[in-house]
């Protein structure tokens, strides 16, 4: 039996197979990625390398064995058809016979055009027979903090979020989750919705910013029409523009405010605070 993990050398499978290795034996993990050569430090510690593509349904023969445990960690290419690729790695978990497959979801709460293709892979999933678990992951903080250089040459945090919330946490933490799931029991056909345990606004999110670094930084609120013209000045196609303006709208509804607190109760700790992620971002 193994615990694999599928998109293993993106930011967030790194973060699930680091906290395994602390956890389980290295011969007892199998790391899911589109290229060995990025995970030869995973390798060098003893991890499984399989090699297989989304998009490429044979490449999943043989990835999985019977009594495995698989996390699918959603694709993050949303301008393809990620519920026939998530569909890909399900069918061929089924044909194995794994025990449990963990998903990466989104909030129950999500009405934006991205959550679409996860409540289309969680209908697919339910549908399958194989045991399943649902990690309804809110918003990530490296979202924000993996991309300050903009925030501090302009000094204003921009979005179309209006006052809304986002009950957002860091990779760690959802990973922590993940691999509580992965090495527990008793979370078949469960579904968590996680996210951190304080909600936090833009303009707090601002003022944060304006505390650690010193400068004057505002919360610049605009149209979600207007914030897509922004992305695609940035360098967006159009269309993935708009999937994440509209998010932001989404926001500004409440629709990531995530209270249920199965975050904290899965990992049995807090989750990261917002100044602390910022605080290691502007460290780095």
């Amino acid at each position: 039996m193994s615990i694999v993990v599928t998109g293993a050398n993106g930011h967030l499978g790194r973060h699930v197979v680091g906290q395994l290795l602390e956890k389980v034996p290295a011969e007892q993990i199998t790391a899911v990625v589109r290229s060995a050569e990025k995970a030869a430090d995973l390798a060098g510690r003893g991890v499984r390398i399989a090699v297989a593509d989304y998009d490429v349904p044979e490449s999943f023969d043989g990835v999985f064995a019977a009594g495995d445990k698989v996390l699918l960690i959603s694709g993050s290419e949303v301008d393809k058809d990620r519920v026939a690729q998530h569909r890909t790695v399900i069918e061929a978990a089924r044909a194995a016979g794994v025990a449990l497959l963990a998903y990466t979801s989104a909030p129950g709460s999500l009405t934006a055009s991205l959550a679409d293709a996860h409540r289309g892979t969680e209908e697919v999933l339910r549908g399958s027979g194989v045991p399943y678990t649902l990690l309804r992951n809110s918003w990530y903080h490296e979202v924000y903090t993996e991309n300050l250089a903009p925030v501090l040459e302009h000094r204003a945090v921009v979005a179309a979020a209006g006052d809304g919330r986002v009950s957002s946490a860091s990779r760690a933490d959802y990973a922590a989750a993940a691999v509580a799931v992965l090495t527990g029991e008793g979370h078949e056909n469960r579904t968590y919705e996680l996210g951190g345990d304080e909600a936090w606004s833009f303009a707090e999110y601002a003022a944060e910013l304006s505390r650690q670094t010193g400068e004057e930084i505002a919360y610049r609120a605009v149209t979600v029409e207007e914030l897509t013209g922004i992305l695609t000045g940035a360098g967006l196609p159009g269309p993935v523009a708009a999937v994440y303006a509209g998010v932001d709208a989404s926001i500004a509804r409440g629709e990531l405010v995530v209270d249920s607190g199965d975050l904290s109760r899965l990992t049995g700790r807090p989750t990261t605070p917002l100044a602390e992620a910022i605080a290691v971002a502007l460290k780095g």
